[in-house]
């Protein structure tokens, strides 16, 4: 049996974190998803789609992402049900994100090359290397003999 979605969306409202009894995090989302538009159609339908995530990644979208921002989930589907305070049955369908990417950072907040979370590492390594002088590097002396091929 296979069980899996992949999903790229942007966010309908700003991701909500909360903790288990046990101090797990777990965050849950809403992902904005436009289906292919069919000939004669005029606007595209956007699908709502109820997502859930665990652990790091949950505390990674609370951290880092916003109303807005585009993601991609990758996870699998699940159905589960509970009875609301009025004793009605309620079915709830959602993707419980196995890995997330975000794909743009830039939804209601200012994010600069050096605190976005995707080229942070890039970005400080870039300045790391700007001031190195390459000039005062020793020259390499090979002969022929000593390469390999």
């Amino acid at each position: 049996m296979i069980n899996r979605v992949v999903i790229t969306g942007r966010l309908a409202r700003d991701p909500e974190l909360r903790k288990t009894q046990s101090g797990l995090s777990v965050c849950s989302f809403q992902l904005a998803v436009d289906r292919p538009k069919q000939k004669g159609q005029d606007d595209a339908v956007t699908d709502w789609i109820s997502c859930q995530a665990w652990r790091q990644a949950a505390d990674y979208i609370c951290n880092y992402a916003k109303k807005g921002a585009l993601l991609a989930v990758d996870g699998r589907l699940q159905t589960r049900n509970y009875d609301n305070a009025s004793g009605q049955k309620v079915y709830v369908t959602e993707v419980v994100c196995e890995s997330v990417s975000l794909l743009s950072a830039y939804g209601n907040r200012n994010i600069t090359p050096d605190t976005d979370p995707r080229t942070a590492g890039y970005a400080c390594a870039q300045n790391a290397m700007s001031g190195y002088d390459y000039s005062s590097d020793p020259t390499l002396e090979i002969s022929s003999d000593d390469l390999p091929f």
